[in-house]
C-alpha cells in the first residue's frame, strides 16, 4: 500500500555554520509542519513496488542540493541532486525579507509587520513553485511540502 509522505527529515549539520534563535525556530516549525502533513512521492518505480513512507536527508554538496531518500527501515532508495544556481536569488531575497520581518516584529506597527509578512510569503511561494518545477518528474510534492522544504534549504545556506 502506497504511503507517499516523509516521516523523518534530517539536515546535514556539517553544512550549517550558524543559526540565530529566529532561524532555529523557523527550522523547528518547518520540520514539525512537514512531518505532520506532506505529500512526497518519488517518481522512480521501485522493483518491489515500495511507495513510502520515506526518510529524507538534505545536504549541500559542491554547490548542489542532495536529497537522499530512504525507506522507513533506512534502506537507501536514491539520491537526487539539484543545481542550486536558480535558487541563489530566492534564497538571498528570502533571507533579506526574513531579517526585515524579524526587525518589524520587534519594533513596528501591526500594519508594517503585515506588509513585510506579505512580501515574505510572496517570495516563499515563488521559491516553492520553483522547487516543485525543479523536482518535476523526479518527486511529486504538494505546495505546502515545497514551502517547508524551501525553508529547510535556506537553513542549509546560512553562513556565519
Amino acid at each position: 500500500m502506497a504511503d507517499p509522505r516523509i516521516i523523518d527529515i534530517e539536515l546535514d549539520e556539517r553544512t550549517i555554520l550558524w543559526r540565530s534563535a529566529d532561524i532555529e525556530q523557523e527550522r523547528r516549525i518547518a520540520i514539525f509542519d512537514l512531518i505532520e502533513d506532506n505529500h512526497f512521492a518519488p517518481q522512480r518505480v521501485q522493483p518491489d513496488g515500495y511507495a513510502g513512507p520515506y526518510k529524507v536527508r538534505l545536504s549541500v554538496e559542491e554547490g548542489r542540493l542532495a536529497l537522499a531518500i530512504r525507506r522507513a527501515d533506512d534502506a537507501p532508495l536514491e539520491t537526487l541532486v539539484l543545481g542550486l544556481a536558480r535558487f541563489r536569488r530566492p534564497i538571498r531575497d528570502y533571507f533579506a525579507i526574513c531579517d526585515s520581518y524579524y526587525q518589524a516584529i520587534r519594533q513596528s506597527t501591526p500594519q508594517q509587520i503585515e506588509t513585510v509578512d506579505m512580501a515574505r510569503r510572496a517570495i516563499h511561494n515563488e521559491a516553492a513553485d520553483l522547487l516543485r518545477e525543479r523536482l518535476d518528474g523526479k518527486v511529486a510534492i504538494d505546495f505546502d511540502t515545497a514551502r517547508r522544504l524551501f525553508t529547510l534549504i535556506c537553513v542549509l545556506h546560512i553562513k556565519a
